[in-house]
């Protein structure tokens, strides 16, 4: 399997077949497995091989497929997936740290994110340094000798700036700590984070895997001494386990991911390139355009792609944003991303209405701003779309 092409491994990487062949993954939906003896009992206890299961919060044949077919997209040494991607940001943070020791952060995360960082690891003696993350002298700054951990989103939610992944872990790298990347909006088809430099990048399988908004799901991968010695541990004990439907789900998300993501990047990127002048925003943001304050680091990180997200700035605030919003016919309002259907978000008053006004101004994240999450949709409709919600907005 590792001379496969991407594609090819997305379709046949860790399929494991039940003794009736079958073509498609088998869906274990099996809470428990039994043993031939109690002398076999004691010694998978004692430990399992790789097609040896004890229980479904520990693993899982389906799961498991998700995660070998995953961490092999990945380039990872292993994978373990999770109830959601907050039980994997959650978990692959709190399983590695302990009181007293320090985690830099990129301040522009996701409101859940940031909460894990500010209000949960805190309050267990782990001390937090928020950083700008695109300030490389701010992130050597901020390193200290009993820095365990770093954490950013490659891409951030929703003002899309791109962190350069090998620069910070160099970084990092060079006291010891670890480099933890949410990498959601950079997703698995154009980012190479690991061999970039990252030792664990996390997934919200919710958002791109699944891509069709059916199922909850997360993944966190890294070497197998990580995923197998300190966050499995941590995670089988305290329960933040992928179901096996779900994973199903994602398996057969993973099948066509490389086709979706690829047609929805293209098509973000003509829909920002037929708004960028437009006389109703105040800004564009989407990575692939020439003009986003990182895209020289986008072309070496991500070789040109800008993947499925951009957002607007609309002049007039929250109340051109809402027209706009309720404007739109194609285009759902929801908050998820990454879906075959167009979503469009307003994070001041959803995904990051916890945050302060001050907090907001610092992040960018403006009254008027809508991130936009591109879909599967023909893009002359979806441009067509926009322009006449824009038309509404300024109305």
């Amino acid at each position: 399997m590792s001379d496969w092409n991407k594609r090819t491994k997305l379709v046949h990487g860790g399929t494991r077949r039940s003794q009736y062949n079958e073509v498609s993954e088998a869906i274990f939906l099996t809470q428990g497995f039994v043993y031939e003896t109690a002398e076999q009992a004691e010694a998978r206890f004692i430990e399992t091989g790789p097609d040896e299961f004890i229980y479904a919060r520990y693993g899982n044949p389906t799961v498991a497929m998700f995660e070998e077919r995953i961490a092999a997209l990945e380039g990872a040494e292993d994978a373990f997936a999770t109830a959601s991607g907050m039980a994997a940001v959650s978990g692959a943070l709190t399983s590695m740290l302990q009181a007293g020791d320090h985690v830099v952060s990129a301040k522009a995360l996701f409101g859940s994110c940031l909460y894990i960082l500010e209000n949960i690891l805190t309050r267990y003696g782990v001390e937090v340094t928020f950083v700008d993350g695109t300030d490389l002298a701010a992130w050597k700054a901020a390193m200290r000798p009993n820095t365990k951990a770093v954490f950013f989103e490659s891409m951030s939610n929703p003002t899309l700036e791109v962190i350069n992944v090998t620069a910070v872990a160099q970084i990092a790298h060079e006291v010891g700590a670890l480099v933890v990347v949410d990498n959601v909006f950079s997703t698995p088809v154009f980012s190479r984070a690991i061999e970039q430099g990252a030792d664990v990048v996390i997934y919200s399988a919710t958002k791109h895997i699944d891509g069709q908004g059916r199922a909850l799901g997360g993944v966190v991968l890294g070497t197998k001494d990580f995923i197998r010695g300190t966050l499995e541990p941590y995670m089988k004990h305290t329960g933040g386990s992928m179901s096996p439907f779900n994973a199903w789900v994602m398996l057969k998300g993973l099948e066509t991911i490389d086709l979706r993501v690829r047609a929805q990047a293209e098509s973000a990127l003509a829909i920002a390139e037929a708004l960028q002048d437009h006389p109703a925003l105040a800004r564009t943001i989407y990575p692939g355009l020439a003009s986003h304050a990182q895209a020289a680091l986008v072309q070496k990180q991500l070789d040109g792609k800008g993947g499925t997200v951009l957002s607007i700035d609309l002049k007039g605030g929250r109340e051109a944003a809402f027209k706009f919003l309720n404007a739109l016919e194609i285009a759902v309002i929801s908050n998820n991303l990454g879906d075959a259907k167009s979503i469009a978000t307003h994070p001041a008053t959803t995904t990051h209405q916890r945050l302060s006004d001050v907090q907001k101004d610092e992040l960018g994240i403006t009254p008027g701003l809508v991130r936009f999450s591109v879909g599967l949709e023909d893009t002359q409709d979806l441009i067509a779309d926009i322009s006449r919600a824009l038309e509404a907005a300024q109305s």
